[in-house]
């Protein structure tokens, strides 16, 4: 007999088996929903290259992060995309800003049911859609973009809220 001269597959056999000797599994409760917003959207829009993704508005954001809630997703990934923009990167750290108000809305809607996350890049808030704030020569300057981060990750939009969650 060719290689391999064993083949041990009892621990295939069924699924009862294989559920009891399985060392990877993929759970809904261990996956991210990236969702998008769009400042003064009155409909959601397809997203023509990431086909059953849509640019919500902010009410249909908050029905999606329900239903992403009933359905055991561990999070959702919110992504903003504001009406104007500029050199900085400003919306991104607006308490008003597109980002801000969905987070809000979304937390508002679904509490601690669901993780929510925001996106911390820059590349939708500036008008040159780099991911970080541009210095006098047009690179990116690094020292100036991660001050803006850090701004973005240290904005709480709620009262009550602090960085892990609701307040006690």
């Amino acid at each position: 007999m060719g290689f391999p001269e064993t083949r041990p597959r009892r621990l295939r056999r069924t699924a009862a088996l294989r559920r009891l000797v399985t060392e990877t599994s993929l759970e809904p409760r261990q996956l991210v929903l990236p969702m998008f917003v769009r400042e003064g959207a009155s409909e959601h829009t397809p997203i023509s290259s990431m086909p059953g993704v849509v640019q919500h508005t902010r009410d249909s954001l908050r029905r999606a992060a329900v239903e992403a809630a009933e359905l055991g997703l561990g999070g959702v990934m919110l992504f903003g995309i504001p009406t104007t923009k500029d050199a900085r990167g400003s919306g991104g750290v607006d308490p008003g800003g597109i980002l801000n108000v969905a987070i809000a809305d979304v937390v508002g809607e679904v509490g601690d049911a669901i993780a929510v996350m925001g996106d911390l890049c820059l590349d939708e808030f500036t008008n040159h859609g780099h991911c970080g704030v541009l210095g006098e020569d047009g690179s990116v300057d690094n020292d100036a973009t991660l001050a803006v981060y850090a701004e973005m990750a240290q904005r709480r939009p709620l009262p009550g809220f602090t960085w892990w969650g609701r307040a006690g």
